[in-house]
């Protein structure tokens, strides 16, 4: 058995080969159902909560790259408060907290990509 990392059009997929029998048996391989987060170019500081991560999630809304931070861990957010601005496609597109809420935790740093979907911050 092989393990690989495929990025197909900017997704990232692990991929396991096995390998076939001597009796000429096809190569089986098997991909995750959904991409995972493209790894990041070098270690960044991400600012991160110190305590455990808030039960309210913060998801992007589109595939991007975390252009800024506007809220830090601790300070109190409003429904359609701006905490996080995406750039996709040369548009800054803001996620802003769902409820009002203190900020819990910020999972991502300035210059991460992100999928649509990802948990970007939370609330509590």
């Amino acid at each position: 058995m092989k393990n690989y990392t495929i990025t197909v059009n900017g997704n990232v997929y692990d991929v396991v080969v096995e390998e076939g029998a001597a009796s000429g048996a096809p190569v089986a391989a098997k991909a995750p159902a959904a991409p995972k987060a493209a790894p990041k170019a070098a270690p960044k500081a991400a600012p991160k909560a110190s305590g455990a991560a808030g039960g309210i999630k913060i998801e992007a809304g589109a595939a991007g790259k975390v252009f800024k931070i506007e809220a830090g861990v601790g300070q109190a957010v409003k429904a359609g408060d701006s905490v996080i601005i995406i750039e996709a496609m040369k548009m800054e597109i803001p996620v802003v907290a769902p409820q009002d809420g203190t900020v819990a935790s910020i999972d991502v740093a300035v210059g991460d990509a992100v999928e649509a979907g990802a948990v970007l911050a939370t609330l509590n």
